[in-house]
């Protein structure tokens, strides 16, 4: 599966499930830790577990499997290490708080219309 069949695929779960404010930034001229962050957030912890389990399935289903998924049992901020790719789901009220947009404002803003 290709970087942007990847990022097609992640952006379509989140949308499939009602993620607010999905946003793709490409990182990888900024870190070696990955080149391009996904980002949404859901309306509760409970949505962002949905919206998480969504991704996860869906990359399954084409035999895409995380690297790692930190945060599931919390659901504030739930980060799943695709290798190349890093979707970051947050509850509303901590994706303000963590303001990642803000901290990888250097990097590239994806339209995400590009992907859908």
């Amino acid at each position: 599966m290709t970087q942007k069949e990847k990022l097609t695929e992640i952006v379509k779960a989140l949308d499939s499930k009602k993620a607010e404010d999905i946003r793709v930034i490409r990182i990888g001229d900024l870190t070696i830790i990955a080149d391009y962050f996904v980002i949404a957030n859901g309306t509760s912890t409970t949505h962002t577990r949905g919206l998480a389990d969504e991704v996860e399935f869906k990359l399954g289903e084409k035999g895409v499997k995380p690297d790692h998924i930190e945060g599931f049992d919390g659901a504030s901020w739930i980060a799943m290490d695709y290798g190349d790719i890093i979707v970051h789901v947050f509850y509303k009220d901590a994706r303000k708080d963590y303001a990642l947009e803000k901290l990888w404002s250097d990097g590239e803003a994806v339209d995400i219309s590009t992907l859908m």
